[in-house]
């Protein structure tokens, strides 16, 4: 009797569902009405030669309109000379980081140029991500595999990203050294092999020590295994991407020809050498983000690459109030970490990133009409790339009509490293800035002394 009452029972549990998804189906009548409002008609057929004939939709759709519109003089410019290339690599964020600092070595010594070696801090980076994995994984080891966090933590163990507080935090416990000191290497300058080996090294071992956890192995012996995957990452980074100097020497000729004397230091002597107050720090991060309240400040749970070091936290600001900051910290010919949406309506031939600068509107004949807003929460934009704000043009009652950023892609990208950009495409596109808080107003500051806002891991943001 039970089993034929269930039957009919599942019967109609079936034909509701079925029901229910016929709603949402593609049927012939809406099919038809959908080709029907596709007329190709000459103008719709010429567009559909362009662009089936053509290897990039981009190319077809540069708006003619704005080509040589857009300058690249300013009234307003930090003092900036050198350009620095990451290659193959995503460490925007720490070419970014040193090349705000550069000048102050330049200037210190009286040097023509200087660069960094962003090899040495990428080792520490890449390992201290390695001990955050590993620690993320024995706190989340009770949890079950699916848990949304510790799937987070599995799909990416390490990567090249990271935000201003990462160069900070690796900076402060490991210091800096010149390029020279630890040079570049064919890994660190295309570094998808080494992260994606590091990654499935780290996959396992974090795997082992889940099933250690599980089957309620010692601290010792847990202690004991990470030990010896860190050991592992180790001897992986050292293999490729050479060993960094516990201490070095280091000297220099400088602007007028003079060639130093060699001075003995070890890479956090360096740092306090060339910045004493970088440990104490007055920079803040304040950013555009619209999906959220201003005056507050968010902090995003475990976004860090040092396990003792601070996470990325903002003061979220409207972009009138960022640009009058910045505006500020340019005239006094201090440059600024910031990152933006880099790919967006970006010429790079030109150099030169507007609104418009790509008409897909008219080539396509249809709308594209989302606000920053919903190009944040449906993850259509969002902060892809570092460079350092530097300078700034204004119109006749001081009002910011483009600004402009110093790259690291070389000196062949853009207008000869650097990359121009509107007033309207810093309101639509630029997210963060790292600035010091003197240059903030006093509602600001007073907005940073509150309780950050804990953000999860899993975050838009991150």
């Amino acid at each position: 009797m039970k089993k034929f009452l269930l039957v009919p029972i599942l019967a109609l549990t079936f034909s509701t569902m079925s029901i229910g998804q016929n709603k949402g189906t593609v049927d012939a009548k809406m099919l038809n009405e959908i080709r029907s409002s596709f007329k190709l008609d000459a103008s719709s057929r010429a567009i559909q030669n362009a662009i089936t004939n053509s290897e990039s939709i981009r190319e077809l759709s540069l708006n003619h309109e704005k080509i040589g519109k857009t300058d690249h003089f300013f009234k307003y410019r930090v003092d900036v000379k050198g350009i620095t290339n990451q290659e193959s690599s995503g460490r925007c964020w720490m070419f970014t980081s040193m090349n705000t600092i550069r000048p102050e070595v330049m200037k210190k010594f009286n040097l023509n140029s200087f660069d960094f070696s962003h090899n040495y801090n990428y080792f520490w980076d890449l390992f201290e991500k390695s001990n955050l994995f590993l620690e993320n994984i024995i706190a989340t080891a009770d949890r079950k595999m699916d848990d949304r966090e510790v799937v987070l933590y599995f799909k990416g163990p390490v990567d090249d990203g990271g935000v201003w507080n990462s160069f900070f935090n690796v900076a402060k416990k490991y210091g800096v050294v010149p390029a020279e000191v630890m040079p570049e290497t064919k890994v660190s300058n295309k570094t998808r092999e080494i992260t994606s080996l590091i990654n499935e090294k780290l996959r396992g071992e974090g795997y082992k020590l889940r099933n250690m956890i599980a089957e309620k192995a010692s601290v010792k012996d847990i202690a004991l295994a990470k030990m010896t995957a860190l050991k592992s990452i180790y001897r992986m980074l050292a293999l490729s991407l050479g060993e960094p100097p516990v201490n070095f020497s280091w000297r220099f000729k400088d602007a007028d020809g003079k060639i130093s004397e060699s001075k003995m230091y070890t890479p956090k002597e360096f740092l306090a050498e060339i910045n004493p107050d970088f440990a104490n720090t007055e920079l803040v991060m304040i950013m555009n983000d619209p999906t959220r309240d201003y005056y507050k400040v968010y902090e995003i749970k475990n976004y860090r690459n040092v396990e003792e070091g601070i996470n990325w936290t903002y003061l979220n600001l409207p972009n009138d109030e960022i640009k009058k900051f910045a505006m500020a910290s340019i005239k006094n010919n201090e440059a600024m970490y910031a990152s933006c949406d880099v790919g967006k309506q970006h010429n790079r031939k030109a150099g030169v990133m507007d609104l418009n600068t790509y008409d897909y509107e008219s080539l396509m004949g249809v709308e594209f009409d989302m606000d920053k807003k919903a190009r944040v929460l449906t993850r259509q934009s969002g902060s892809s790339h570092a460079m350092a704000l530097i300078g700034v043009d204004v119109d006749e009652n001081e009002v910011p009509v483009k600004w402009e950023f110093e790259n690291s892609w070389g000196s062949t990208s853009g207008n000869n490293g650097y990359l121009t950009f509107t007033d309207e495409w810093f309101s639509e596109y630029m997210f963060r800035v790292v600035i010091n808080k003197n240059y903030l107003d006093e509602k600001a500051k007073e907005a940073l002394k509150t309780t950050p806002i804990l953000l999860p891991v899993w975050d838009y943001m991150f």
